[in-house]
């Protein structure tokens, strides 16, 4: 039988038999977004992140079907967060794998969504109190910039390499 721990505006904290876990509430998952300007950039975003008490440095992303935007597809939720934390517009979207974001912790599936012809639109941030940081790295340059970073002391979210993944498998 399943019991409810907690239940909060975006989260519920779930228990059956002896495991506890989280489960979004209003929403079908969440599309991190591989985008590549047409200057071979890749677009990321940094910003504080409570959970973490530390800066991060990410692919944009955001929860599917939220806020009002229930039953949006995929790639339309990817496109809209993709302009709302980095001011870059894309014409078309894809969704390259699907899967559990933390199966031990949590019930939420990921989309990993390319994003193509990108057109920047406006300087991004985010919505509300997101605070987004917007950085355009030369793919070139990749490498060196994600280890300056953490050397920084921010930390790198891993989805970054696979994003990096699927995009060189697409050069082969």
């Amino acid at each position: 039988m399943i019991e409810t721990l907690f239940q909060g505006k975006f989260v519920k904290v779930s228990k059956n038999g002896t495991w506890e876990y989280v489960e979004r509430i209003n929403s079908t998952g969440a599309g991190f977004i591989l985008a590549v300007t047409p200057e071979q950039e890749l677009v990321l975003v940094e910003q504080y992140r409570v959970p973490m008490q530390a800066r991060t440095i990410e692919l944009p992303a955001g929860i599917i079907g939220d806020e009002g935007n229930h039953g949006e597809a995929i790639e339309a939720s990817a496109m809209r967060e993709l302009e709302e934390e980095t001011g870059f517009r894309a014409a078309r979207a894809e969704i390259l794998f699907s899967g559990p974001v933390a199966p031990g912790l949590a019930s939420e599936m990921l989309y990993l969504v390319r994003t193509h012809d990108l057109v920047r639109v406006s300087a991004g941030g985010g919505v509300d109190n997101e605070n987004i940081t917007v950085h355009v790295v030369p793919l070139a340059q990749i490498d060196d910039w994600l280890a300056a970073k953490g050397r920084e002391g921010l930390l790198i979210e891993p989805r970054i390499y696979a994003a990096l993944y699927f995009l060189m498998r697409d050069k082969r």
